[in-house]
């Protein structure tokens, strides 16, 4: 049963390796009621578990979401009857092949790119109205490639890591148009590069990760929970301080970008 002295906290993702310890380290703070937005719920049950009993924090549960469909994404927020005053869009995917979601959108720009749109579009009333509160993009430093004419790689070949790097990029360009649509709304929205943690997602891109999952969550968890007045709208931050931006800085792009993932209707 939510407690309306605290603050709620969603974490997509969050049965991931960076995922996990964004929940984890949001919910050693019991002023938080967390909740851990995913897709496989036996993995919700265990992370949950492992959370509560690690934090002694019991305000954390699990929500079952689809994060690559709409009508999933949707139909959560139109039951969640609570506040919302931290979303971290954290989760992400990038399989070695191209595959679908269940409406035929290709699942890495589904996941990563339309996801955290959806997140913020369904979402905008509870964060409205729980002002202020924040809106945290896990991107990364390994962004770039964008390609507004081919967005799910149906003209040219998948490639997994293009894929992925298109996706952070349009994810850091996605923050400042929200940025500027919440700005008088008191909602703040930033992006972030979390770390290089060894994990699935990692691996898949042939990588591995010199950074523990504590390491990779510190920047997403101390935005999530930096007083509100530190935080600098439409900004993209690693290592705790904010970097500079190439692909935020064209808002005609940025603006474009928009419209392509609202026309995802």
């Amino acid at each position: 049963m939510y407690d309306s002295g605290l603050k709620v906290a969603f974490i997509t993702g969050a049965t991931g390796a960076i995922g996990e310890a964004i929940a984890r380290n949001i919910a050693k703070d019991h002023n938080y009621y967390v909740v851990l937005v995913v897709r496989d719920e036996n993995k919700a049950e265990k992370v949950t578990d492992t959370v509560r009993n690690s934090t002694g924090n019991q305000n954390v549960i699990y929500k079952i979401v689809d994060l690559s469909s709409r009508e999933e994404i949707f139909q959560f927020a139109s039951e969640w009857e609570n506040p919302l005053h931290v979303l971290v869009n954290n989760a992400a995917t990038t399989p070695r092949s191209r595959q679908v979601n269940k409406d035929g959108i290709e699942l890495q720009f589904a996941t990563n790119v339309l996801g955290y749109f959806w997140m913020m579009q369904a979402f905008s009333k509870q964060l409205i109205e729980s002002a202020p509160s924040r809106i945290v993009n896990v991107a990364s430093y390994w962004a770039g490639g964008l390609n507004r004419e081919d967005l799910e790689f149906k003209n040219r070949h998948y490639n997994n890591d293009e894929a992925y790097r298109q996706s952070k990029q349009a994810n850091r360009m996605l923050t400042s148009a929200f940025a500027d649509r919440f700005a008088v709304q008191n909602v703040t929205v930033v992006s972030c590069h979390p770390g290089d943690v060894n994990s699935k997602l990692s691996n898949d891109l042939g990588f591995g990760g010199h950074e523990s999952p504590d390491q990779g969550a510190s920047t997403p968890v101390w935005l999530s929970t930096l007083p509100h007045d530190k935080l600098e709208s439409g900004k993209y931050y690693a290592h705790h301080r904010i970097e500079p931006c190439q692909f935020s800085q064209n808002k005609k792009e940025v603006e474009e970008l928009y419209d392509i993932c609202n026309s995802y209707t």
